[in-house]
């Protein structure tokens, strides 16, 4: 028996379709761009009419993204229409893709009134533009140290997505198919938001008000509520390091109790776990902000640089110094460096 055919989910009829525009920086992230322009697609074949449509735009005819792809441009910096929406996609080095032709380029678009948004990484172009300033925002988890140093006046969030009047972000990954889905139901209803994700086998779409680093919990493969609330005040606590005894206090057991905690449940002492995360938390910074190796030492914790140098030695095998050298190496070395 033929199955029978699926109606098209209703629409709010549209004059002409919305159109989105990707700007497409080097070596931008794969899943950030699907996961944007797939949901556009689903809902123009479930609602059975062309509700939406897109160009690819940028720099030159040709751009790669981080996988290697390569994908020819449908037009270059030009005027485009003012109901039109960016949506600037990045990845990988983000600093060198938001070229002066491109910060250019959006401010010149944001004054006519352009809604613009940043996928990923995508959100630093945004910013160095001066877009995000005094507006909510959010960013690959590993880019937040960076673009905290470099960006005081944006107000950055942990969520998946922000949508703060006319400036987009999102964190990267999944989370450009919870922007659209988004958008989608405010923009034409939530039945065909809901039938969109379905098609996708998209099955927990995620608010704004979700967070989009696993749990303390998840991630270390341990559910204990006083070790978790260990962790969390370090890693609050990064440039002010906080004392084992400290520590242990504020959660209600000696310090003895604590080096028991970590020893059974992370195989390493509660100091040597603060230094790792310091240390993470320093390398990020080298890689993704200008910061001088001192003022880089000063923000996660070590009062003396030669100290920091020496933690740093110990746990990568390089010197801070070299580390930061090595944002000059060609592409294919820096590969997975930076971002997903």
């Amino acid at each position: 028996m033929p199955s029978p055919q699926r109606k098209a989910t209703p629409v709010v009829k549209t004059a002409t379709p919305k159109r989105f525009v990707f700007l497409l920086l080097d070596r931008f992230t794969m899943m950030s761009f699907a996961g944007a322009i797939e949901p556009l697609r689903v809902a123009n074949r479930v609602a059975g009419e062309e509700l939406y449509r897109w160009v690819l735009a940028g720099e030159g005819d040709m751009v790669t993204c981080s996988n290697g792809a390569a994908f020819k441009l449908d037009i270059g910096l030009e005027e485009i229409d003012r109901d039109d929406v960016v949506l600037v996609c990045g990845g990988l080095d983000a600093q060198r893709a938001a070229t002066r032709t491109v910060l250019n380029w959006l401010r010149r678009e944001a004054r006519r009134g352009v809604t613009i948004g940043g996928l990923c990484t995508g959100a630093y172009a945004v910013a160095k533009a001066g877009l995000l300033d005094g507006k909510k925002a959010t960013i690959h988890w590993e880019n937040q140290d960076g673009f905290l140093e470099e960006f005081e006046q944006v107000k950055l969030t942990k969520s998946v997505f922000v949508m703060d009047g006319n400036r987009w972000t999102t964190a990267g990954g999944t989370s450009s198919i919870d922007l659209m889905l988004k958008f989608i139901a405010a923009d034409q209803g939530e039945e065909l938001a809901n039938t969109v994700a379905d098609q996708l086998i998209y099955s927990a779409i995620r608010t704004d008000q979700d967070t989009q680093r696993l749990s303390i919990p998840t991630r270390i493969g341990v559910r204990h509520p006083k070790l978790s609330q260990v962790i969390q005040m370090m890693e609050g606590n990064i440039e002010d390091p906080m004392s084992p005894a400290d520590l242990a206090e504020e959660v209600g057991m000696s310090t003895r109790q604590l080096e028991r905690l970590f020893r059974r449940y992370l195989n390493r002492s509660p100091k040597r776990y603060y230094m790792e995360l310091r240390l993470q938390k320093a390398r990020n910074l080298l890689m993704q902000t200008d910061m001088s190796v001192i003022n880089v030492a000063l923000a996660c914790g070590f009062a003396s640089p030669s100290h920091f140098s020496k933690c740093y030695r110990s746990h990568y095998n390089t010197t801070p110094y070299r580390e930061r050298g090595t944002q000059g190496l060609p592409a294919a070395a820096m590969a997975g460096r930076l971002s997903i």
